[in-house]
C-alpha cells in the first residue's frame, strides 16, 4: 500500500542529493523572479492601456496648462505624461534664457525642445526594458539548468545501479524520477518567461512608436505653436514612401 507513495514528490526530494536539491532552489528562484517581472510588467501594460484616450485629451485641452492638468490625473507617471511635462519645461526654460548667456540659450527653440524629447524617449525606453535582459536569460538558461539536473539524475541511477549490482526497478526509479521532474520543471519556467519576453517586447515596439508620434507632435507645437494636422488620404499615400524620422533619432 505505501508503493505508490515511494516515489511522491516528498519521498523524491528527501532521497535527492545536494546537487538535486540545488537545481531544484535555483529553478524556483528563476520561477519566482520571472512570474514578479511578467505580472508587475503586464499591470504597467495593462494601466498604460486604460490611459490610451489621455492623449488625445490633451490635445482637445483649452490651453497647455489644462491639458497638462489632464495628463497629471488621467496618466500620471506614463511615459506620455513625462513627456509632456518635461517638453512644456524645456520650452519654458528657453523662452526665459534666450540671451544666449547660458549653453543652452545658443540653440534654436526646436533643436533645445528636441533634446528634451529625446531625453525623454530615452529614458522610457529604459523604463520599458528594463527586466526584459533577465526574463531572456531565464528563458534561455531555465531548460538547460533542468537539463544538468536530468544528466546528474541519470548519472545517479546508474551509479544506484553499479553499486547494488542489478538493475532493478526499484534501484533507478528514484534517480530517474528526479531526471524527468527536473526536465519537465526547467520547461516550466522557461516556457512563460520565453513568451513574455515576446508579447512585452512587440508590446514596447508599439508604445514607443506611439510615444514618438505623440513626441513629434509636440515638437511642432512648441515649436510652430499647433499640432501637426492630420493629412488626407492621398496626402498619407504620397508620404508613406518617405518615412519620417523618429524624434529620438533627430539630431
Amino acid at each position: 500500500m505505501d508503493t505508490p507513495n515511494a516515489f511522491g514528490l516528498s519521498e523524491l526530494w528527501a532521497q535527492a542529493d545536494l546537487i538535486i536539491r540545488s537545481v531544484a532552489i535555483l529553478l524556483v528562484g528563476m520561477s519566482v523572479v520571472s512570474w514578479y517581472l511578467i505580472l508587475s510588467k503586464g499591470l504597467r501594460l495593462l494601466s498604460t492601456r486604460r490611459h490610451g484616450d489621455a492623449v488625445e485629451q490633451f490635445w482637445h485641452a483649452a490651453s497647455l496648462d489644462e491639458g497638462l492638468r489632464l495628463l497629471s490625473t488621467r496618466a500620471a507617471d506614463t511615459p506620455c505624461e513625462r513627456l509632456a511635462q518635461q517638453a512644456a519645461a524645456a520650452h519654458t526654460h528657453y523662452t526665459r534664457h534666450t540671451a544666449g548667456t547660458t549653453l543652452g540659450g545658443t540653440l534654436d527653440t526646436g533643436e533645445f525642445v528636441t533634446r528634451a524629447l529625446r531625453r525623454s524617449i530615452a529614458d522610457a525606453t529604459a523604463r520599458l526594458e528594463s527586466g526584459l535582459t533577465v526574463l531572456a536569460s531565464i528563458g534561455s538558461t531555465a531548460p538547460f539548468v533542468g537539463l544538468f539536473g536530468t544528466v546528474w539524475g541519470i548519472y545517479h541511477a546508474l551509479t544506484s545501479i553499479s553499486l547494488s549490482g542489478m538493475a532493478s526497478i526499484d534501484k533507478v526509479a528514484g534517480p530517474v524520477g528526479e531526471a524527468l521532474i527536473m526536465t519537465a520543471f526547467g520547461l516550466f519556467v522557461a516556457i512563460p518567461a520565453v513568451l513574455a519576453y515576446n508579447g512585452f517586447n512587440r508590446a514596447n515596439r508599439v508604445e514607443l512608436s506611439e510615444l514618438d508620434g505623440f513626441a513629434h507632435d509636440l515638437h511642432a507645437y512648441f515649436t510652430t505653436g499647433s499640432r501637426i494636422a492630420v493629412a488626407a488620404p492621398a496626402t498619407q499615400a504620397r508620404s508613406a514612401a518617405k518615412p519620417v524620422r523618429p524624434i529620438s533619432e533627430v539630431a
